[in-house]
């Protein structure tokens, strides 16, 4: 409805026009109050800190090593499979002590050490190696776990804690490696001009069952060794990011600082070549090196495709 003048309403209600000299009469309604506004305060909860901090955090690291993100896949499993190279190694290097102790205090036959030990050199060498340039991931990836499962049962190490959790870890990085393939497989195979590929796969599962194993890792830690003041924080901090990435709650953060954690941690503790080669503590820590390095791979591939779809960090996307 268009205006059609000033008095037009007051004509409508027959109300008196007033002298524009005179003040306004309320008629007995007293005068409004004018409506004040009180501060808006901009203090935010913990939670929305957190998110905010890790948020730049995040797009710091994403910032400053984009340079390097093409290759992060491939240092990552580089690093995954390092463990199985050592191990290849220390077998070679050791085969008289190796084929002693599983024929003597194991009660294997010869012939039986022999088989097994070079098996498991071959088997690792070749599997680490299609690993890492993406060849035949699914063959790689069975023939390591068996080759895991198989030393804790012919080395007796099936019902040890540590190598349990250990070993669980690697696993889980493979896994990774393994969904990580698939991810990148399904990206390849979604040509232009074709029409989108129906993503039915189960790498979201594998992606979970990944993220829950590598951190089996740190539990192994924080039941060894010796309680510290430094020691504990490490634990507090490593628990945090470990609940972080088994939910999928800020997961590439939680993934990064547990990885920057353990990777100052194993250079700092397991500095093996500070031994000469015919000590016993040289042996063992280059073990141990060699094992959190696995583990470090596996938290890269995390960094780099995220939690997938089992994870609040998606959830979050979708509502």
């Amino acid at each position: 409805m268009s205006y059609r003048g000033p008095n037009q309403f007051q004509n409508q209600f027959n109300t008196p026009q007033q002298n524009p000299h005179q003040p306004p009469q309320n008629f007995g309604i007293p005068p409004r109050q004018p409506h004040t506004i009180g501060p808006i305060t901009n203090s935010k909860s913990l939670v929305e800190k957190f998110e905010h901090y890790s948020k730049k955090i995040e797009d710091l690291i994403d910032d400053k090593f984009k340079p390097l993100k093409p290759y992060v896949p491939a240092i990552g499993r580089a690093f995954l499979v390092a463990t199985f190279y050592e191990d290849t190694m220390r077998i070679f290097s050791q085969w008289n002590e190796q084929v002693y102790y599983l024929h003597n205090y194991r009660h294997y036959w010869r012939w039986f050490t022999v088989v097994f030990l070079v098996q498991n050199m071959i088997v690792m060498t070749i599997a680490s190696t299609l690993l890492i340039a993406r060849k035949k991931i699914n063959i790689a990836t069975i023939a390591l776990i068996c080759v895991v499962i198989a030393q804790g049962i012919v080395y007796g190490l099936l019902f040890d804690s540590q190598f349990i959790l250990r070993n669980l870890s690697v696993v889980g990085g493979l896994v990774l490696a393994f969904s990580d393939t698939i991810v990148r497989d399904k990206r390849s195979l979604n040509m232009p001009g074709l029409p989108m590929l129906n993503n039915h796969d189960n790498k979201k599962y594998f992606l979970l069952a990944g993220r829950l194993l590598l951190v089996l890792l740190f539990l192994g830690f924080v039941f060894s060794s010796e309680w510290a003041l430094g020691r504990v924080l490490i634990i507090i901090v490593g628990i945090a990011s470990c609940a972080s990435i088994i939910v999928g709650y800020k997961t590439k953060f939680a993934a990064a600082v547990m990885l920057s954690l353990l990777f100052v941690y194993n250079v700092v503790t397991n500095q093996f070549w500070h031994y000469g080669s015919r000590d016993a503590r040289r042996d063992f820590l280059r073990y141990e090196f060699f094992q959190v390095l696995s583990i470090v791979g596996g938290l890269l591939l995390v960094v780099n495709a995220g939690a997938g779809e089992f994870s609040i960090d998606e959830k979050k996307k979708i509502y």
